[in-house]
């Protein structure tokens, strides 16, 4: 079979692999709707789409009846699946060479080698924008063309973070049985919590898109300042029987985010009508994020995903002026 795989169907092979969690050749329905479930299907239409595709009969998938099945419906992306298997194939070598030859060759030669790898990967982080963009598009559309607008569940108000952590834990009354989050304030946190409240209704507003901008004024920053501070936005959709693990998992990862010193704020929104959760985290810049992306906890969170979540995560980041962040140092 594998040598009658024509052009840009040979990805349909590593997708099975990728699927096949317990590594029998073939996908039952449950490794179907953990890897192709989107968020927007039914679990009914999941169902139905799997019969549709096993031609065979077998309740289960093979790499021929994947092919056969999408292989109707690629249209352009045929080209561009068959584009993605060469330029894989290239760039494999490419990384081959540049191992066996970059410690003898000279400075110069280093040089250009180190720059094309940069110039590369950032070709290809610009198509990846370019697709996450249009991925969250037709989600976003699809899902108000089937339920309209939704309004979430806050689980948590927000955390605590830098200056303030250490004391705000003394009064935080997490439990490892609720699937809730809830924070203990002192009246010392109002103002705090004024500017985080702030940037909160920005995002909401920038969301639902009827921000109305202000009329042009120029902001003049200090040479030394931090000029701007990073949010970051987490979509997480889960699978609904390790909902409760997820909860877990994701408690204790904001317990561990929220006492970074870089980290300025997190809270948790779960929507109503689905398993989908919406995490906002707030860093000082994107040192401080990327840093908090290297820690342990962090990355212990994210080997969990793979087990809880229906389809990968959909992250989004967004700088803005640190001086709309004003915090009270008195």
């Amino acid at each position: 079979m594998a040598a009658e795989l024509g052009a840009g169907l040979r990805i349909f092979r590593d997708i099975l692999r990728r699927a096949d969690k317990n590594d029998d050749g073939k996908l039952s329905f449950d490794e179907f709707k953990a890897y192709f479930a989107d968020g927007v299907l039914s679990g009914e239409e999941l169902h139905e789409l799997f019969h549709t595709i096993d031609t065979h009969n077998t309740d289960n998938l093979d790499t021929e009846e994947l092919c056969e099945y999408f292989s109707q419906h690629l249209g352009e992306y045929e080209n561009v699946l068959s584009v993605l298997e060469d330029l894989n194939i290239t760039i494999l070598k490419a990384m081959d060479k540049t191992k066996k030859d970059y410690q003898e060759a000279s400075n110069l030669e280093q040089f250009v080698t180190r720059f094309l790898l940069k110039e590369t990967l950032n070709q290809l982080q610009s198509l990846q924008s370019s697709l996450e963009c249009a991925m969250e598009t037709t989600e976003e559309q699809t899902r108000q063309e089937r339920q309209g607008p939704t309004k979430p569940e806050v689980l948590s108000i927000q955390w605590p973070g830098k200056r303030s952590a250490r004391r705000l834990q003394r009064n935080n009354s997490l439990s490892l049985n609720s699937p809730h989050f809830s924070t203990g304030w002192t009246e010392e946190d109002s103002q705090w919590m004024t500017q985080i409240n702030r940037l909160q209704k920005l995002i909401d507003r920038l969301e639902k898109k009827d921000l109305k901008l202000e009329p042009f004024e120029e902001e003049v920053l200090e040479e030394n300042a931090r000029s701007h501070i990073m949010i970051v936005q987490r979509q997480m959709s889960v699978i609904e029987e390790e909902i409760e693990e997820f909860r877990l998992a994701l408690k204790q990862y904001v317990e561990s985010a929220s006492t970074q010193g870089g980290c300025l704020h997190v809270s948790v929104q779960k929507l109503a009508s689905d398993c989908r959760f919406i995490v906002y985290e707030f860093w000082e810049n994107s040192n401080a994020w990327n840093s908090h992306l290297q820690m342990n906890y962090s990355k212990t969170f994210q080997r969990s995903n793979v087990d809880f979540l229906e389809t990968p995560e959909l992250i989004t980041t967004m700088l803005v002026p640190a001086s709309w962040w004003v915090l009270n140092n008195n």
